[in-house]
Parts: C-alpha cells; structure tokens; sequence
C-alpha cells in the first residue's frame, strides 16, 4: 500500500494490478470526484480559458479565482480570501510572514507541513516553540513566559490521524489573551463539518464551512488555512484573513507572485462544487455520517481502540503490536480493502495501524466488505482494546 500504481478506478473500487480493492484511502469526502454534475461543467471552462492560465496570479488572475474567493468569503463567513494553488506553499509562504522575528508556538503533532512553514520562518529569524497536543494549558504557560511582540500559534484543525477537532473555543481565548494570532490549518474539517443549528440533519453540521464556524467561533485573531484537494477533489487551496492582511501577502508570499497557477479544471470544479454543495451538501454529509458511524460502531462492538472521538470521517485504528503492521496491511488487501498504513518511523511505535478515510461515494456494498473485513482482523491479530465506548 505504498507507491501503489492505480491502473483503473469503477466509483470507489480501484484495480492495482488484476486486484480489485475497495478504496478507503481517498480523501475526496464529499464524492465531488465522481459527480457528474461536477465534472460535466468542466468542458465549457476548457473552451473558454484553455486547460492552464500560465501567468502568476500577480502577472494576470482569471476571473475564476475571484469567484471563488467571493463565494468562499460567503461560505466561511471571513473577512476576505485568498486563493493559492497548494496548502504546503501557503504554510512556506504565509507563517513566516505571520510570524516575523517574534516567537511560533507550534502544536507538537500539527501536520509536517505546518512543521515545515515554521522551520522556514525560524531560519528567517523566527523562534519556534512546541507544546503538547490537545494542551492549552500548556500553550498559555509557554504564552505567558514569553517576551516577543509577535506572537503566532500554529495547529491543525480536525486532525489527520486521530479525526478529531481541537478545543479551539478555548484556544482562541488564549490566543486573544495574550495578542497572538491562531493559526489554523483546517485541511480535512474543510467541507465537511461546519455551523451548528438544531435542524441540522447530522453532527457534522451545516454547509461544510470548516472547524471556525463547527466550533461557533469568530476570524478574531484567526487565520483559517484550507483546502479545495480533499472536500472538494479540486487542486486548489486557500487563506480566510483579514483584507489588510491579503493585501500585505499579495506582495510578500512567493506562490503569489511567481507559482504557476491551478489548471482550469481545478478551478471549474471548485466552482462547480461550490453549486453542488449549495444544493446537496448537508444530504450527502449526512450520508457520510451515517457510513462512518457505522463502521465506529463495528470498532465498538469488537472491542477495537480507535482515537476517534468526534464522528468524523477519518478512522485510525493502532496495532497493540508494531511489528504486526506489514502483516496486518497485506492481510487487509488480501481481502479486497485498501487503506493508509501509519508505521514506524512515520509515526511514534504506540502509533503504528492504519488510517481509514470514508468519503460519500463509498458504496453500502463497500462500507459492509469493510466490517467484515474489520471482523476477521480483529480475530487474526491484536489490535488496540477500547478505553472507552464510542458514542454517537
């Protein structure tokens, strides 16, 4: 399951070589992938603008990326936006002009590539500081030692191993006590939870407008970073910030002046999904839901540990042990189910199983192979007992 070349795809059903496996490896959650709605509106973008605007976005923008940056600022609810072609360049381009000279405390399991932006800013001068996971205690104590005049908090939003949202409630508290801004990299939570309300028709939310609006919170002192690659299958990322703020990046972040650009598809099928999400979204987030819970409510039932605590479409199940984690990856693909393997050194050996991503265009048939395949794992090795029942 590493470096796997894919030779054909039928829905959610990939062909490895004569192999076909169901694929729960995907990131594409809402199924904008496949939809024919989505992907029928490309052609009329290619006749138009041809596949690929090859100016920076400073030499010449399409007028695509202002529409998206308008219907985004209307999703989110944010101040204004700006659209870049990948999250790892806006993390190398955008934290070290956050940050400055002053001080980056960074969440000691944010993503790589967050990791990467802050090792950037620390060579330009920067200092990076790291507290623990899930910890706000932690970070206030480390806020409350420091000295900088700039301060700047990086982490992520829902995780992309354990499928949770921070408190971030309580970490915008904290960032607003001590005149920091938080920085949130919201790649996976992106399109799939957003606003409360009490007619929602699942846990997730409404309209998908990420971890900001999910946890009932304002862009006071926050910087929200997400990603149009996952939710809505499109290459495309981009920064919800204040005006001033977008202006000051259009003249100091790289992939602004001098990046290539997002082909046109990408940006059609943002546009496109924008549409779709509108009209269908909160439905097929329901649906998502439903398919997730129940493959929970199999790890429950056999007893199995998994970091999970939110509902949320990202299932990491650990090996009691490590070394099992070949073993255990063939066993699974053997069986027709394809999924992310978590081993050592990539993660701490406490940590070494796999990672499974249910998306919308799951099929029932698929979801079902899954549990059964769950089931015969659990009698073959030893996976992870449960600490507590997972609750819906």
């Amino acid at each position: 399951m590493t470096d796997a070349v894919i030779d054909e795809i039928d829905g959610r059903m990939i062909r490895i070589g004569d192999r076909w496996l169901a694929d729960f490896a995907s990131c594409n959650y809402l199924g904008f992938d496949l939809d024919p709605e989505i992907i029928a509106s490309v052609p009329e973008y290619l006749e138009k603008w041809g596949t690929h605007p090859s100016w920076s976005r400073m030499l010449g923008s399409p007028v695509l990326y202002p529409q998206i940056e308008e219907r985004l600022i209307e999703l989110l609810g944010c101040e204004d936006a700006l659209v870049i072609p990948t999250i790892t360049l806006i993390h190398l381009s955008v934290i070290p002009v956050l940050a400055g000279d002053g001080t980056i405390f960074v969440d000691n399991r944010a993503h790589k590539t967050i990791y990467d932006g802050c090792q950037f800013a620390a060579a330009r001068g920067a200092t990076m500081k790291r507290f623990r996971f899930e910890d706000p205690d932690d970070l206030e104590q480390l806020l409350r030692q420091d000295r900088s005049t700039t301060r700047l908090i990086c982490m992520d939003g829902v995780n992309s191993m354990t499928g949770n949202a921070p408190d971030l409630q309580e970490f915008a508290r904290i960032a607003r006590r001590y005149d920091a801004m938080l920085y949130v990299d919201d790649a996976h939570g992106f399109g799939v939870i957003g606003e409360r309300a009490t007619d929602e028709p699942s846990p997730y939310g409404l309209r998908g407008n990420s971890v900001v609006r999910y946890c009932g919170e304002s862009y006071d002192r926050i910087v929200l970073v997400g990603g149009f690659s996952k939710s809505y299958s499109s290459l495309a990322a981009f920064v919800a910030c204040p005006t001033e703020l977008k202006e000051l990046l259009k003249t100091a972040a790289p992939p602004y002046l001098y990046s290539g650009p997002s082909p046109i598809a990408s940006l059609a099928t943002v546009l496109a999904g924008f549409d779709v999400n509108e009209a269908r979204g909160d439905a097929i987030r329901a649906d998502l839901w439903r398919k997730t819970d129940q493959v929970l409510r199999c790890l429950d039932r056999l007893g199995v540990h998994t970091p999970n605590r939110s509902g949320f479409p990202i299932i990491e199940v650990p090996l009691a042990r490590h070394e099992d984690i070949d073993a255990a990856g063939r066993f699974l693909f053997d069986h027709g189910v394809y999924v992310t393997l978590a081993a050592y050194p990539l993660v701490p050996k406490s940590e070494v199983g796999f990672r499974i991503q249910i998306t919308a265009a799951n099929s029932q048939a698929e979801i079902e192979q899954l549990v059964e395949t769950l089931g015969k794992l659990a009698n073959t090795f030893d996976l992870r007992p449960a600490r507590q029942e997972y609750a819906a």
